[in-house]
């Protein structure tokens, strides 16, 4: 059980990175109106794969560890809910095919920026928060 909260809190990480490394390009392809292309996708698709295999972590150490003494505290729960809505969110720019590229990566970019301050909120719902 601990394997699987050491891997959940160090998929955060990689996240965050990937996140970082996609607002970036995105807002510069925004900037200098690009066309979105392969690589684009690629890191859309990643970055909401990852947030993906994080719900899918998060949900096994949810009701691993719930059934096996931790309970169902309401911070879990509420953390659960918002990190769904999260990893939602970032299903939002595969929806966006049909937009002109700079609506594509503006909205884009503000849809990782909003899954990411989801995710800050979730995690600051834990006891411990970003110290764990």
């Amino acid at each position: 059980m601990d394997f699987l909260l050491t891997l959940h809190s160090i998929l955060r990480w990689i996240i965050i990175a990937v996140a970082a490394l996609t607002v970036f390009k995105f807002a510069i392809s925004w900037a200098g109106n690009q066309s979105f292309k392969g690589m684009d996708r690629g890191l859309a698709a990643g970055f909401s794969g990852l947030m993906d295999a994080q719900v899918l972590l998060g949900l096994v150490f949810f009701l691993w560890s719930g059934f096996n003494g931790a309970g169902f505290p309401g911070y879990r729960w509420e953390h659960m809910v918002i990190m769904f809505v999260a990893a939602a969110l970032m299903h939002v720019p595969a929806r966006l095919k049909a937009l002109g590229d700079k609506q594509r990566f503006f909205y884009s970019v503000v849809a990782i920026l909003g899954a990411l301050a989801l995710v800050y909120v979730g995690v600051m719902l834990l006891p411990g928060g970003w110290t764990r």
